[in-house]
């Protein structure tokens, strides 16, 4: 015969037991409480520093009301009623009905935010000038603000209109820009990686040249990579000025990559671009282009080597025999094209490459002079 002894488990163990399960965890948690209400007091003592930093850069940041919530993993502030002023020649007054910014715990040096348009621009006391509106945004920081490291930026249906003027002058399904440092940025020659996405985007034909008008009225897909070399400080001024002043310190754009679509035209591109002493546009591009028929009768090329030598030539057959010179005309497009560029094959497409090259604001394809960008100074 075998006999078992249980233990009996006295009072004062099981109440132990009890408060060591329940205890610790409210302990921790009213101390964890604790420090993420200090934290967050911190980061408003932060944002109000911040603010006055701005402030004493003429950038001047106000909510009409802001809270910071987000307990227990994450610091999250929202700000309704937005508005920042730049000043400058003119001052710009920038508003927005709410703003959320959030980091988590485990990764502090990443901010997450949503803006929620419509966004509107005008000068102090003014109307509106210009509204930009969105369906989804989607915007991300990286680093610390004493030095940021990345930003990017999503707009889904976003359409830009001129206020006094009534009408949409761009829109796009989406458009992506990020930016962050370049890999060979240092101190004493600060360059900015940038890329640039657009998905069906169409402007109005008044903010382009007049060939490019008839291109733009119809969407447009682009993805454009590219280096800005010596940008100039954030401290406000007019454009004009900032403009002249990067030209002076010898700032250009390196277009990494560029890719631009529309219908069946097709084009790529890669080059590097500066401004001249008065502000005009200079340097050259390489372009390949599917579709180049379609670009020649844009930038109506076959008129302008009709005016030179060749035209005269097609005018005289058309005095022998009446007729003759439009048939000439019409089979001399391969021959434009020769005298265009080379061709070749783009994404598994017939295709021609040819340099693009911008003096002082003139525009050239290849050895045809085909518009003026005006001086950005």
């Amino acid at each position: 015969m075998s006999y078992s002894v249980r233990r009996k488990t006295s009072p004062r163990r099981l109440r132990w037991v009890w408060l060591l399960s329940f205890g610790v965890p409210v302990i921790l948690a009213a101390g964890w409480t604790g420090l993420w209400f200090s934290a967050a007091e911190r980061a408003k003592a932060e944002v109000a520093r911040w603010r006055q930093q701005e402030q004493q850069a003429r950038r001047r940041q106000d909510c009409a009301s802001e809270s910071i919530g987000g307990y227990p993993f994450r610091f999250e502030l929202r700000c309704t009623g937005a508005r920042f002023e730049l000043t400058g020649a003119p001052t710009l007054d920038f508003k927005l009905p709410s703003i959320r910014a959030a980091v988590t715990i485990y990764d502090p040096k990443v901010l997450n935010g949503e803006l929620t348009g419509p966004l509107e621009v005008s000068e102090p006391g003014a109307r509106s000038q210009y509204t930009a509106q969105w369906s989804r945004s989607e915007a991300r920081v990286y680093g610390l603000p004493s030095q940021l490291d990345r930003v990017s930026l999503g707009l889904d249906a976003l359409t830009i209109r001129d206020s006094s003027a009534g009408n949409t002058f761009f829109k796009a399904r989406r458009l992506e820009l990020d930016a962050r440092r370049a890999a060979e940025s240092r101190a004493d020659h600060a360059s900015i990686e940038a890329v640039l996405r657009l998905d069906d985007a169409i402007a109005d034909k008044d903010l382009v040249i007049d060939k490019l008008q008839a291109v733009v009225a119809k969407p447009i897909n682009a993805d454009i990579e590219t280096i800005l070399h010596k940008p100039t400080d954030l401290s406000p001024k007019p454009w004009p000025l900032r403009f002249k002043e990067w030209q002076a310190q010898g700032g250009q754009i390196d277009i990494i990559k560029g890719r631009v679509a529309q219908e069946d035209l097709i084009a790529v591109g890669a080059g590097t671009l500066k401004l001249s002493e008065r502000g005009g546009l200079d340097g050259n591009l390489q372009v390949t282009v599917v579709g180049i028929e379609k670009l020649l009768k844009l930038f109506d090329i076959e008129r302008i080597m009709s005016e030179g030598q060749i035209g005269s030539t097609l005018s005289a057959l058309d005095r022998l025999i009446p007729g003759l010179g439009g048939i000439a005309r019409q089979s001399a497009a391969p021959g434009l094209i020769a005298a265009l560029g080379q061709r070749t094959v783009l994404e598994g497409k017939p295709a021609v490459a040819f340099p693009v090259r911008f003096a002082d604001g003139t525009v050239f394809l290849g050895p045809f002079q085909v518009g003026q960008i005006p001086p950005l100074f």
